[in-house]
């Protein structure tokens, strides 16, 4: 079976699921901006009172969570949470999978290089990420819609432009995790660790505006919906920082898995 068309069966059930998860956080989200709509309660003022660490939590930074766009930005950085963490799962998983579930003798077996391999495997994770980002936008858009009907979708379409790159971004990171180390059944926990780690840095820099210059070190300062959704948009320095990043680790990937000494 062709290698790409082999990846994307193998992984439709986990898409599957995944989608489900995305319809459940948006609509369980978006609902907590409709009841705060119906009670006449102001969701600024309820967030506000939070103390400055929720809040940084929470992504509430230079939002409106008066309007529904501003409510569905906060909402936003949890969404760039679940997708990053399946595009680096995916990205490991694609690379290091043969070895962990002993099936690398059947994929060398094949006539096909090692560079024709890896590359059907980004091919397919690509469409997957595809998939999941126009999951996303449908799923956002209607339940954005059905709270504000002459809502801008053409603001969604920024958001998920730039989730879409942190998407490939992290798939790059992962693909070279998995393709680096030396025990395939580590890969996925390290890829996940890094990414968390990166998590977790970006909300520190949020509470210390003295660690502002640490924003070029954790890509989810990258495209962030206060700037997405702001005047200023993205800032073309961290955009031209993903592209470099994402290149290298892809290359780097290549050239490892080309190397690498796979067991059976």
């Amino acid at each position: 079976m062709n290698i790409f068309w082999r990846e994307l069966k193998y992984s439709r059930k986990s898409m599957i699921w995944w989608c489900v998860g995305i319809l459940f956080m948006v609509v369980s989200g978006m609902s907590k901006y409709g009841t705060m709509k119906s009670s006449g309660q102001s969701a600024n003022e309820i967030f506000g009172a939070m103390p400055k660490s929720l809040q940084a939590i929470f992504g509430l930074s230079s939002l409106d969570l008066s309007t529904v766009m501003g409510f569905y930005g906060m909402l936003f950085s949890y969404l760039v949470l679940m997708a990053t963490i399946h595009a680096v799962m995916l990205g490991a998983n694609m690379v290091a999978k043969e070895e962990r579930d002993k099936t690398s003798e059947f994929l060398m077996a094949k006539p096909v290089s090692r560079i024709k391999i890896i590359t059907s495997k980004l091919a397919a994770s690509l469409v997957l990420l595809v998939i999941f980002n126009l999951v996303t936008y449908a799923f956002s858009t209607a339940m954005v819609k059905h709270y504000e009907s002459t809502a801008d979708t053409g603001e969604i379409w920024k958001l998920m432009a730039g989730l879409f790159l942190l998407q490939v971004l992290f798939l790059a990171i992962g693909m070279v995790i998995a393709a680096i180390t030396k025990h395939p059944k580590r890969a996925t926990s390290l890829a996940a660790g890094i990414l968390l780690a990166a998590y977790i840095l970006s909300i520190v820099i949020e509470l210390n505006d003295k660690l502002d210059a640490l924003k070029y070190i954790t890509p989810f300062k990258y495209f962030e919906a206060k700037n997405l959704l702001s005047d200023s948009g993205v800032d073309a320095v961290l955009v031209t920082l993903a592209a470099v990043i994402c290149a290298a680790c892809l290359s780097a990937a290549f050239v490892f898995y080309k190397k690498r000494d796979l067991k059976s």
